[in-house]
């Protein structure tokens, strides 16, 4: 379980394909501290830290991930937002994120707000995934709230702390980001979805 605060960007040093599955090496901070079996967040995908090294450490992305994150199309020195499991005895400053990504989205525009940003997202309308008006949503990782929300697209807005210490500061237009949507609201979706078919 994880909260959608970013703690560091991570570096990918090495991408090897293992046959259906990747192997990601990563250069991060807070390496010191991890250990093996430990869960990390990558860019809102909760992934098993297989080995630590000691410039890097290892975590493996099976054929499901891949299929459905922006992990496959990460190249070696891209960054990553990366946030460690929550531990139960602080704040949650975000919401509850599980770390298991629902869809990946298009960027459609980014606009300077003049010391904020804009981003818009769109998405495919499937499985009773919703956005709503000042509700949270998951962006590659980074607990947002969500502002024009609509069928199939949404708008964050971002602070400048945010640009700064995410990887939202290198996005562009039509790149695919990861989404996870509020559990919630899910739960909410699709008990209603279900009294349809009653």
């Amino acid at each position: 379980m994880f909260t959608g605060i970013v703690e560091c960007l991570g570096q990918i040093l090495s991408i090897q394909k293992n046959q259906n599955n990747v192997d990601f090496l990563i250069r991060a901070s807070f390496l010191n501290e991890l250990k093996i079996d430990q869960s990390v967040a990558h860019n809102g995908v909760c992934l098993t830290v297989v080995e630590v090294n000691e410039n890097n450490y290892k975590v493996t992305a099976i054929d499901e991930t891949l299929q459905k994150s922006n992990l496959g199309m990460l190249q070696i020195n891209d960054f990553v937002n990366l946030e460690r499991s929550l531990l139960f005895n602080g704040r949650i400053d975000g919401h509850l994120v599980q770390g298991h990504v629902d869809t990946t989205a298009k960027v459609t525009h980014i606009k300077d707000e003049n010391g904020s940003w804009k981003i818009g997202f769109e998405y495919a309308q499937t499985k009773n995934n919703i956005t709503v008006e000042k509700g949270s949503i998951c962006v590659n990782g980074v607990s947002l709230t969500v502002v024009n929300s609509s069928y199939n697209s949404f708008e964050v807005a971002i602070i400048p702390y945010t640009w700064e210490n995410t990887t939202f500061k290198y996005l562009k237009k039509n790149q695919d980001v990861n989404l996870e949507f509020d559990i919630i609201g899910k739960y909410v979706a699709r008990i209603a979805s279900l009294q349809n078919i009653a």
